[in-house]
């Protein structure tokens, strides 16, 4: 949690584009053609972008420990009966 930045500001265009500061490019490894979802909350008033790698890794994640709560609940229901 303590590796949180502040790379600089951004300015939204007529066309609603965003230019990503360099170091921030640079630092999280942003490349030309690199695809970028963008996240965030109405509510809270915030947005961000997460790279399709990392939101590939947190899927994977994601479902990787659905099967493991399904095991263990499987595994649960076969130790009542």
């Amino acid at each position: 949690m303590h590796d949180k930045k502040l790379y600089g500001t951004a300015t939204v265009g007529t066309k609603g584009q965003v230019v990503i500061p360099a170091e921030a490019r640079e630092s999280l490894d942003i490349q030309t053609g690199d695809r970028l979802y963008v996240v965030g909350s109405e509510k809270k008033q915030w947005v961000g972008f997460l790279k399709e790698d990392q939101l590939r890794a947190m899927v994977e994640n994601l479902t990787d420990n659905i099967e493991l709560y399904r095991a263990y609940l499987d595994k649960k229901d076969t130790n009542k009966g």
